[in-house]
């Protein structure tokens, strides 16, 4: 079904390479560039000196100041030899960032640990690279620096320096403090790591499927662009046509019908007047050839996007009702709508997720009134999952729960639905119209799309007005 394989062209160029987040719980792409990792710390340099200078000079506590430089110094040097040893390197590899990062978890701990460990309430920027870490690289490089960072944070515990305080006085934190500060840290780390790590895989999942989606809509207008390279190419081969024709009559008309090339003449001329009117067919007019193929009526386009399911063995419902339709006119063929690609790849993808889990029948139903066109694909099998049912639209990938092959028909769901729900939702959405789902009533599910009037491309025919 044409559905099926674009969705499944679709996943096979998603999955390409490195397995994407849905796959392998990580992300193929490496986002950090050095110039980055470089820039924040520099920034990371300059409020460190800043803050040891306040202390020592701004407010008069006793530190050590060279012992502190001279750890700052240790990141200036690491800065200083990437921007000089690597300037042709836009981007870091993952295993590179992560020993980065790591490096600057270390740095940082080593400098609390001789401004008083966790008495020093500047242990909260602990934080900060391995919440970097978790939003731009890998999952497991990525947790390789949330180890080293509760490592580091763990080892504060053990070993520290005073915390710089007043001449000839001591400030120490209860011992109990500390350890809740330190569990503080460990929780703020780990969970700030994993907000940022879930954010960012929902982005590149999103970015994916945004990707795939337009990947479709280019590949369906390039087909709707065919008709007119067909009449280009109508256009230059009339010329070289016309002249081989010419050159046939002038054959035919040397020899006569008992000769033996007569037969074989006037079959080039027949041939060659046929490509000629296949030729000018292809050049016809635009507003003669889309009115037959781009325009439709409404119960065609639905049947022509249920039509690869036909076979599936459910029974396919189409209904349409026109409001002020006069008796006895069909409203599915009083009705014509545009033949665009998009609703089409999105009704069957619809269509096709409602085979799947459908007990008996589907239903598509199409409602034209003066103020709203709508159209709603409904079955009779268990409706969405509740689990995934406030999550349908987003791009997330599982594994497809098969109505035919489940031992309980009764327990089969909407189960899988993820890319191909989203490209479908998304494709309806491009062109103005909102889509609603949800489980009804009476059993099984139902994808509503609405339009304002005005929003959609559907004119009534000659035999009906609205």
């Amino acid at each position: 079904m044409f559905v099926a394989r674009t969705l499944e062209r679709i996943s096979d160029v998603l999955h390409d390479g490195e397995p994407g987040p849905a796959l392998s719980g990580g992300r193929g792409q490496e986002h950090l560039r050095l110039r980055t990792l470089v820039m924040l710390r520099w920034l990371a340099v300059f409020g460190q000196t800043v803050m040891v200078l306040l202390v020592a000079y701004g407010l008069g506590f006793h530190i050590r100041l060279g012992l502190s430089l001279g750890i700052i110094m240790a990141s200036v040097w690491l800065n200083i030899t990437l921007s000089l040893g690597r300037r042709s390197v836009t981007r870091v590899r993952g295993w590179e960032a992560a020993l980065q990062l790591s490096f600057d978890a270390c740095q940082l701990a080593l400098l609390l640990g001789v401004t008083g460990g966790l008495d020093n309430p500047f242990c909260l920027m602990l934080i900060a690279p391995p919440t970097v870490a978790a939003a731009n690289l890998p999952t497991r490089h990525g947790l390789a620096v949330v180890v080293v960072s509760i490592i580091a944070a763990c080892g504060l515990a053990f070993w520290s320096l005073d915390l710089p305080w007043f001449a000839g006085e001591t400030f120490t934190l209860p011992h109990m403090y500390r350890s809740g500060f330190l569990a503080a840290i460990i929780v703020g780390i780990v969970f700030t790591a994993g907000y940022a790590w879930q954010t960012a895989l929902e982005q590149a999942r999103m970015a994916r499927a945004l990707t795939a989606t337009q990947a479709v809509l280019a590949k369906e207008h390039r087909l709707s662009a065919l008709g007119g390279l067909a009449a280009a190419a109508a256009h230059e081969l009339g010329t070289p046509l016309g002249t081989i024709q010419v050159v046939a009559r002038e054959m035919l008309n040397g020899l006569k019908p008992g000769d033996a090339l007569f037969e074989d003449a006037e079959l080039l001329v027949s041939q060659s007047q046929r490509c000629r009117d296949i030729l000018k067919s292809l050049s016809a007019s635009p507003e003669r050839s889309d009115m037959v193929y781009e325009r439709m009526a409404l119960r065609s386009f639905l049947e022509e996007a249920a039509a690869p399911y036909r076979a599936a063995h459910k029974q396919i419902v189409i209904s349409v009702s026109v409001e002020g339709a006069p008796a006895g006119v069909d409203p599915g063929l009083g009705m014509t709508i545009r033949r665009r690609p998009e609703w089409l790849h999105a009704f069957s993808a619809f269509i096709e997720n409602a085979v799947d889990f459908a007990r008996t029948t589907v239903y598509v139903r199409a409602e034209v009134t003066r103020g709203f066109v709508s159209v709603t694909i409904e079955d009779d099998g268990p409706g969405f999952a509740p689990d995934i049912l406030s999550r349908l639209g987003d791009p997330y990938v599982s594994s497809r729960y098969q109505a035919e092959i489940a031992e309980n028909r009764d327990e089969a769901s909407h189960s899988g639905m993820g890319l191909g729900f989203f490209i479908a939702k998304t494709l309806i959405e491009y062109t103005d119209a909102t889509v609603s789902f949800g489980n009804r009533e009476a059993g099984g599910a139902h994808v509503r799309a609405l339009w304002r009037r005005e929003q959609i491309d559907i004119l009534p025919a000659d035999s009906l007005i609205l």
